[in-house]
């Protein structure tokens, strides 16, 4: 072990250790990541040898004691975290992600922000008018849209506002249809008519007054392909139903025999 008078101390930094430095007591240099300094003159005697030099500080060991992060961390966005053994990179994630923690004992990640709510909408809208008469189900007008859900467990709510009404007191029943099958409609019981949902006709007394209705459905598709849904209608006794207007089309001024527009629409709910 060297003897050194704290009188005089007067450490000389050498730099990097050269073979073909001659050093005297008291310089100073590096190698390969140590510190030492030199206790005996010499030529060509490298660091470690005890008996030319004394090591000051000792070069930690990359992914023992000590962890390169220049070669850890090698992207923007990257991020460095403890795992169950050392200090590990966590790359960058996708646009919009969260980063998570697992809790205790676990290693955080990115985890993709649930939107929830709306994910997609479609929607006809109809400002025009129509009439039709038919007893059994049929197409109603243009009423069709196209959806393609993004997942098979979300579910698509179907909505629609029918400025309609049907003449001579009679009743009109409509349903919706998911690739021309009938969906929606009331449970079988024996031969009683099925339907999504019904509008009233108007009294003999009233045909000069416009109506509206608006019904509600959620569908369960379970598919990620693309689905045409349509509205079917069917009138009692193959009498007229009309859309957008009254039976008698009046155009007084008057507003109970105002035009009016209907909506369908189609919206994947996340589930």
């Amino acid at each position: 072990m060297a003897t050194v008078n704290l009188g005089s101390i007067k450490f000389k930094w050498k730099g990097t250790y050269a073979g073909g430095t001659a050093y005297t007591i008291d310089d100073v240099v590096s190698y390969n990541g140590s510190s030492y300094i030199c206790i005996q003159a010499s030529t060509g005697n490298l660091p470690t040898n005890a008996t030319y030099f004394e090591q000051m500080s000792s070069a930690g060991t990359n992914g023992t004691d000590g962890t390169d992060l220049t070669t850890t961390l090698t992207t923007q966005g990257d991020i460095l975290y403890r795992d169950g053994s050392g200090l590990v990179r966590l790359g960058a994630g996708t646009s919009g992600q969260l980063l998570t923690t697992g809790g205790t004992g676990a290693n955080p990640s990115w985890t993709t922000v649930d939107s929830g709510g709306v994910i997609q909408t479609k929607y006809y809208a109809f400002n025009n008018t129509l009439s039709q008469s038919s007893e059994t189900m049929t197409d109603l007008g243009s009423f069709s849209l196209s959806i393609t859900p993004t997942s098979t467990s979300n579910k698509i709510l179907l909505s629609v506002y029918f400025g309609a009404i049907q003449s001579s007191g009679n009743t009109s029943a409509f349903q919706y249809t998911r690739n021309g099958s009938a969906i929606g409609i009331g449970v079988a019981n024996g031969s009683t008519y099925r339907a999504s949902f019904l509008i009233q006709g108007t009294s003999y007394s009233a045909t000069n007054h416009a109506y509206g209705t608006a019904h509600a459905f959620i569908d369960d598709p379970q598919s990620t392909s693309a689905i045409t849904y349509k509205i079917q209608a069917a009138t009692e006794d193959g009498s007229a139903l009309y859309v957008n207007r009254a039976v008698d089309d009046y155009t007084s001024g008057q507003i109970y025999g105002a035009y009016t527009s209907s909506i369908f629409m189609a919206q994947e709910i996340k589930a």
